[in-house]
């Protein structure tokens, strides 16, 4: 089966690009897909830009908004920041909705750096569920490998399983899995149908795993990946989703936006399509 590719807009932040650029930009490079960040979003509308504007190019240049990436903090324990995080969530929703965006990212922040007791993070997630619905958007329950509180596959399938919810949808990144478990077997735990999204990457062998960071992330195949084992769990459990490319790399925004989109999906077809 073949992947569809999409292209997470942190890997092109060059100086200068705007949302209706990027479009161009994972158009031209043969993206099928793209994944625009909330804050980028709202720059543009407030500097005279407008939704319509971006939903309208992406569907000139037939490339679909795949998934809003957005911070709201659904997960914390403490009501009032909490409440917050759900008004936040509900803006976000909006702007996928507007967008014609079908997923919105519900990431661990607010419990990234603290133990949170995870049934109630399932709990909370339930709602988040509910909430979405409302909007015709589906959440993607995103782990982070950093977080001390939903940082590993095994913890995302426990809030999967215990928020009561049918057919959530995971996103998994190539990163976190490793920062988090140190290995990729969590696929064939998430199985078909289950695995909304994967955030592809790579990782050099230094920094460790212990101080490895964001911004050291590689394109892929440029690092230690394990990606026939990845290829192979993906379409053990037919994976039918898209692979998008997300990087933070200083060196790769400095090479320009067009550059960067290139060489990301030139080097995901080369460990995919083998």
């Amino acid at each position: 089966m073949p992947f569809k590719y999409c292209l997470n807009t942190s890997t092109i932040r060059s100086e200068g690009t705007s949302p209706l650029d990027t479009i161009d930009v994972a158009a031209d490079a043969g993206y099928e897909g793209i994944e625009p960040w909330a804050d980028e979003i709202d720059a543009f509308v407030e500097s005279g830009g407008s939704l319509d504007d971006i939903r309208e190019k992406a569907q000139d240049r037939g490339l679909r908004i795949v998934n809003l990436i957005a911070f709201p903090e659904w997960a914390v324990p403490e009501d009032d920041r909490r409440e917050a995080g759900l008004s936040e969530l509900r803006r976000c929703l909006e702007l996928a909705r507007r967008l014609g965006c079908s997923f919105l990212a519900a990431p661990p922040r607010g419990i990234h750096d603290r133990s949170v007791d995870i049934f109630e993070v399932a709990e909370r997630y339930a709602n988040v569920v509910d909430i979405a619905k409302e909007y015709g958007i589906t959440p993607l329950l995103e782990y982070w490998g950093i977080a001390k509180t939903l940082g590993r596959t095994g913890e995302a399938l426990l809030v999967a399983a215990e928020c009561g919810r049918p057919d959530v949808q995971i996103l998994a990144d190539v990163f976190h899995m490793y920062k988090g478990s140190g290995h990729h077997r969590g696929f064939d735990q998430i199985g078909a149908g289950r695995l909304g999204l994967v955030h592809v990457n790579d990782y050099p062998a230094s920094p460790g795993r212990d101080t490895i960071s964001d911004a050291d992330r590689v394109f892929p195949g440029d690092g230690l990946a394990p990606w026939d084992e990845i290829v192979s769990n993906l379409n053990r459990i037919g994976f039918d989703g898209m692979l998008s490319v997300e990087l933070f790399n200083q060196s790769y925004w400095d090479r320009g936006p067009e550059w960067a989109a290139k060489m990301g999906i030139e080097k995901l077809r080369g460990k995919v399509e083998k």
